[in-house]
């Protein structure tokens, strides 16, 4: 199947109206500050004009080309350096993630974020990637006008983990692509130990260097932090780390 970049947009994201482009550069600045400040790829989707508005320049995520061509080929970069299965499974998530949204009460939507992972290719090289968007900007009726994309490595081994986040919410839900539809799933509960041991991971601590700080054995220490992979289904600690950070449980 040959896949075009209209096979992007459909009736659930048309913007309604033309938005007013006077406060484009603001949330081009925003997003400029925000790439700034952190080692993830950001830019922004506009969904009226069906481009870029924004990529920020962070050559791991831009199969070696500027920020200029990537805004200039827009959702063609996805068709040209994603695997042909992927680009079918982008589709699948973006219709999927349109409608969850558009059932969302307007006032609302701002909370939202959905995160998935798929392949970039650039030559013979092949790079996992995790990619969270959220609306920027909305039209009156609610209908997403900019979204904000965040790219950052992922932590897992395959394409997938399609997951819905809203901000006030603990628990999350989950796309199941075999079944083509959400499922709402609760979030892991960490107790203070598992916190403690994480926060302490992220500021560099060794495990030794833990036990001592939080007044445990280092047998328990060990313990609890396999109890905390298995607890996120995660294989070590930097998986732990990047699960924590990414459900907000800490």
């Amino acid at each position: 199947m040959n896949n075009k970049v209209d096979d992007f947009f459909f009736a659930g994201n048309a913007v309604s109206g033309e938005p007013d482009y006077g406060l484009a550069d603001t949330f081009v600045r925003t997003a400029e500050a925000f790439a700034n400040a952190t080692y993830q790829s950001v830019y922004i989707i506009d969904y009226f004009r069906k481009n870029f508005l924004y990529v920020s320049p962070n050559s791991l995520f831009l199969c070696g080309m500027s920020p200029e061509a990537v805004k200039e080929l827009g959702y063609q970069f996805y068709l040209d350096h994603v695997p042909t299965d992927e680009v079918g499974m982008l589709l699948e998530i973006n219709q999927a993630g349109f409608s969850f949204i558009n059932r969302i009460p307007p006032a609302e939507r701002k909370k939202y974020t959905i995160s998935y992972d798929f392949h970039i290719v650039n030559g013979h090289e092949k790079l996992l990637i995790n990619h969270k968007l959220t609306g920027l900007a909305y039209q009156p009726d609610g209908s997403v006008w900019l979204g904000l994309s965040v790219v950052s490595l992922s932590t897992h081994s395959n394409a997938g983990q399609i997951t819905m986040h809203c901000r006030d919410r603990a628990g999350y839900w989950e796309y199941d692509l075999s079944l083509h539809r959400w499922e709402e799933q609760a979030a892991p509960v960490l107790n203070e130990t598992e916190k403690a041991i994480l926060t302490l991971s992220i500021q560099g601590l060794t495990i030794n260097a833990i036990a001592e700080k939080i007044h445990l054995a280092v047998d328990s220490v060990k313990s609890a932090r396999r109890r905390l992979f298995e607890k996120l289904e995660v294989n070590n600690i930097s998986e732990a780390i990047s699960y924590a950070t990414n459900y907000k449980l800490l």
